[in-house]
C-alpha cells in the first residue's frame, strides 16, 4: 500500500521534472529586439531582476536599438547571444540615443556597477554607429572594470564608437583586476582626421590579459596599457587596412597607475602597417588611404606628450618577441623609462618605414628620421634593449609625423598579394645594455622563430576569414596634408 511517504516522494520528482522542463524551456529563450521603443527598459529589467549569475541571452541576428546604456546589475551576470555564434549571426547592440552639441549617448554595455565582479559580454556585436560624425564626449563602447575583479570580454565584435575607444577596462578607485579580454574582433574605432580618433582596447587594470584579439584601423592606441602591472597581452593582431593608426600598441601613460607596468608583458603580438594597394610592378608601391602605423609599440610619456609629464618614467614593463611588418614611421619608439626589458622583437617579411614633420611638431622638436628602432638614451635608465635599437638625441611628441601623401613608398605585401605569407629574413638579435646597467645577452632557439613565425601565418589566415565577412568602412584622411612632402 502506497503511503504517505510515497506520495511525498512522487510530488517531489514531478516537482524536479517541472522545474527542468521550464529550465530547458528558459535555456531556449531569447529577449527579442522588437519592439524596439521598450527594448533598452527590457534589457535593464531583466539585469536589474535577474539577480546574481542571472544570462540575458539575445537573440541570433536581431539588432537591439537600444537608447542609454545596457547596466549590469549584480555579480556574474552575463550577456551573451543565443548558441553563442561567433558569426554574423551574433546579436548587435546598436548605440541608438541622442546626441547633441557634441554630448550624448555613446556607451552600449556598462559593468562598471559596484557588484560586477564576475560579469561576462560573450558572443555579441556592438555598433556605435557613429558613421564618420565628429567624437562624443562620453565612454566607450563597452565599458568595464572598476572596483570589481574577474571580468570576461570574449567573442565580441565592436566597432565605429561614438566616443573615445572600442572597449574600456576602466582602473575605479586603482583596485580593477584580473580581467581577461580575448578572441575579440576590434574595429574600426574612429577616425583619423585630427582628434577624432579612437583607440580599440584600453586597458587600466591590474593583472589583466589581453589576447588573441584582432584590431583593424584602430586610429588612436590599437592596444593602449595604461600601467596594468602584471598584465599580459600576447598573441594580438593589429593592423591597419584604410587609416592611419598613431600607435600600435602603447605603453606611454604616466597616470593613473604612477607609471607602474612592473610585470606588465607584451608578448608575441603581430602588428602590420599599411601596405601598397596597387598592382605590383616594383619593390615598393602606392597606399590608396596613405594608411601607415606611426609607431608600432610606443615606449614611455615623452614619446608620445612631450614634456608634459615632466621627468615621470614608466617603469618595469618587458616587450618581447613581437613582430613588425607594412609601414611604419618608427617601429619601436622608446624615451622616458627604467627597468624595462625590450628584446627579441622582429621585422617581418616587407616593411618601410616613411614620414616626416608636420605641421603639429613643434619648432624646437627634433623629429628623428623614421626607422624600425630608436631610443633615447638620455631618458632610459636600466633597462635592457636589443642591440639593434638606435640612439637618437630627442624622442618628444613622435605622433605628429605624417606619411607620404601618395607616392610609391608603401611595402607590398600579405595584403595585397594574399599567395604569399608572412615570413621573417631576420635573425634574432643578441640583449644590449642601454649604457646604464650591466649588458647581457639573449638569443632564440630556432625552433622558438619557427613557432612564431608559424603563429604569425596562422594568425593572418584567420584574421583574412574575418575580413572577408566585415562591412567596409570609409574613414576620413583630412590630417594628410595635401602640401607633404616626402622625406627622402
Amino acid at each position: 500500500m502506497e503511503g504517505p511517504s510515497y506520495r511525498r516522494r512522487h510530488i517531489e520528482r514531478l516537482n524536479r521534472r517541472s522545474n527542468d522542463a521550464i529550465q530547458a524551456r528558459a535555456d531556449d529563450d531569447c529577449e527579442p529586439a522588437d519592439p524596439a521603443n521598450t527594448v533598452t527598459d527590457r534589457l535593464n529589467n531583466l539585469l536589474q531582476n535577474g539577480g546574481e549569475g542571472y544570462v540575458l541571452r539575445l537573440c541570433p541576428k536581431q539588432t537591439y536599438l537600444i537608447q542609454a546604456p545596457i547596466l549590469f546589475a549584480h555579480p556574474g551576470q552575463e550577456i551573451s547571444t543565443l548558441g553563442y555564434p561567433t558569426d554574423d549571426d551574433r546579436a548587435t547592440l546598436a548605440v541608438n540615443g541622442p546626441v547633441a552639441d557634441g554630448q550624448g549617448h555613446t556607451t552600449a554595455i556598462d559593468g562598471t556597477c559596484a557588484n560586477c565582479s564576475r560579469i561576462k559580454i560573450r558572443n555579441i556585436q556592438i555598433n556605435g554607429t557613429r558613421g564618420g560624425a565628429p567624437s562624443t564626449n562620453g565612454g566607450g563602447n563597452i565599458e568595464i572594470g572598476g572596483d570589481n575583479a574577474d571580468q570576461l570580454v570574449e567573442f565580441v565584435r565592436s566597432y565605429d564608437p561614438r566616443g573615445w575607444t572600442c572597449l574600456h577596462v576602466a582602473e575605479g578607485p586603482l583596485t580593477c583586476t584580473t580581467v581577461t579580454i580575448q578572441n575579440n574582433d576590434i574595429g574600426p574605432c574612429g577616425t583619423d582626421t585630427f582628434q577624432q580618433w579612437a583607440d580599440g582596447i584600453s586597458l587600466s587594470c591590474r593583472n589583466s590579459i589581453v589576447r588573441n584579439n584582432v584590431i583593424q584601423d584602430a586610429t588612436d592606441g590599437g592596444i593602449v596599457v595604461f600601467g596594468s602591472a602584471g598584465s599580459h597581452i600576447y598573441n594580438n593582431t593589429i593592423w591597419v587596412v584604410n587609416s592611419t593608426l598613431l600607435g600600435g600598441i602603447n605603453l606611454v601613460d604616466y597616470d593613473p597607475w604612477g607609471g607602474d607596468y612592473t610585470g606588465t608583458e607584451v608578448l608575441n603580438n603581430v602588428i602590420m602597417g599599411g601596405f601598397a594597394t596597387d598592382v605590383q610592378d616594383n619593390t615598393k608601391g602606392v597606399n590608396a588611404d596613405n594608411s601607415i602605423i606611426k609607431i608600432g609599440i610606443a615606449i614611455g610619456p615623452r614619446t608620445w606628450f612631450g614634456d608634459r609629464f615632466g621627468d615621470n618614467k614608466v617603469r618595469n614593463g618587458i616587450v618581447r618577441g613581437n613582430q613588425l611588418s607594412g609601414a611604419f614611421s618608427y617601429g619601436i619608439a622608446a624615451t622616458s623609462a627604467i627597468g624595462f626589458t625590450v628584446q627579441e622583437n622582429q621585422l617581418v617579411g616587407n616593411t618601410a618605414f616613411i614620414g616626416a614633420r608636420g605641421p603639429l611638431c613643434e619648432e624646437t622638436d627634433v623629429v628623428p628620421d623614421p626607422a624600425p628602432f630608436i631610443m633615447d638614451p638620455d631618458t632610459i635608465q636600466g633597462s635592457y634593449f636589443q642591440s639593434d635599437f638606435k640612439s637618437i638625441g630627442s624622442g618628444d611628441s613622435l605622433t605628429c609625423v605624417l606619411p607620404p601623401n601618395g607616392g610609391d613608398f608603401w611595402p607590398y605585401g600579405t595584403t595585397t598579394n594574399t599567395s604569399s605569407s608572412p615570413t621573417s629574413p631576420f635573425k634574432p638579435v643578441s640583449a644590449a645594455d642601454t649604457g646604464n646597467s650591466s649588458g647581457r645577452s639573449a638569443g632564440i632557439a630556432i625552433g622558438v622563430i619557427a613557432g612564431i613565425i608559424i603563429c604569425g601565418v596562422a594568425t593572418w589566415y584567420i584574421r583574412k576569414a574575418i575580413l572577408a565577412r566585415r562591412e567596409a568602412s570609409q574613414l576620413y584622411k583630412s590630417s594628410k596634408e595635401a602640401t607633404y612632402t616626402q622625406k627622402i
